[in-house]
């Protein structure tokens, strides 16, 4: 929500639709192609994806760079986990946000749960 709340004011558009493969490719973020693929190497299950994603990145960015998309990954995967896991409700003033997002991604058609 943070990313979308910052690019409208920045006056800039980012199709969230890539994040789950429904969009065009073009993100609206640098590099975002390189970044999709390693977030969706971070949480899939093939090591060799995994180290040609890092490799990509390092390559595109560098090294410190990917500390950095490294430490995000890390940190949206467990925050969001310790959140569901805890049944942690989404704060009051984020929540026509959150629907809005839920809504445009599609994302209640993956878990019936999330419909609540």
């Amino acid at each position: 929500m943070v990313l979308r709340a910052s690019g409208r004011v920045d006056g800039e558009d980012f199709d969230l639709g890539n994040v789950i493969g429904s969009g065009d490719g073009e993100t609206g973020v640098a590099h975002g192609e390189i970044l999709l693929a390693f977030s969706d190497a971070v949480v899939g299950g093939d090591d060799a994806e995994l180290d040609a994603a890092r490799v990509a990145v390092i390559d595109a960015l560098g090294q410190e760079a990917f500390v950095d998309a490294a430490g995000a990954a890390a940190s949206f995967n467990s925050i969001v986990r310790i959140a569901d896991a805890t049944g942690i409700p989404v704060d009051e003033f984020k929540q026509d946000a959150a629907r809005e997002i839920l809504d445009d991604l599609g994302i209640e058609e993956f878990s019936p749960r999330m419909a609540n």
